[in-house]
C-alpha cells in the first residue's frame, strides 16, 4: 500500500506544472535589470521607462505586444531581442512583480 502511494505521488509530481521563479528572480535572470535598473526605478537612460509601480495588466500587454511585434515603436527594438527568452507565464509574473514595487 505504501509503495502504491509513493509511486502515485512520484507520478503526480512528474506531471505537475513547472514552478515559476518569482518575479524578482525573473527580473534579474531575464536581464531586465540591465536597462531598467536594479530596482526598476532608475533606467539606464531617461528614454527607457521606469517600471516600478507600473499597472500589471498594462506592463503585461506591453511586453506581449513587443514580443509579438505588434508594438514596434520607440525603444521596443531593444526589448524585442530579449522578449523571445520570456514565456507568457513569465511575462505575467514579471508584470505582477513590477506592479508591487513601491
Amino acid at each position: 500500500m505504501k509503495i502504491k502511494l509513493i509511486l502515485a505521488a512520484l507520478v503526480a509530481t512528474a506531471f505537475a506544472a513547472p514552478v515559476l521563479a518569482d518575479g524578482k528572480a525573473l527580473y534579474m535572470e531575464k536581464t531586465c535589470i540591465a536597462c531598467h535598473g536594479k530596482d526598476a526605478k532608475k533606467p539606464l537612460t531617461p528614454e527607457y521607462p521606469r517600471l516600478a509601480g507600473q499597472n500589471a495588466k498594462y506592463a503585461e500587454n506591453q511586453m506581449k505586444d513587443i514580443k509579438s511585434g505588434k508594438r514596434s515603436n520607440g525603444n521596443s527594438a531593444a526589448m524585442k531581442g530579449v522578449m523571445h527568452l520570456v514565456t507568457d507565464a513569465e511575462i505575467a509574473e514579471l508584470a505582477k512583480y513590477l506592479s508591487e514595487i513601491k
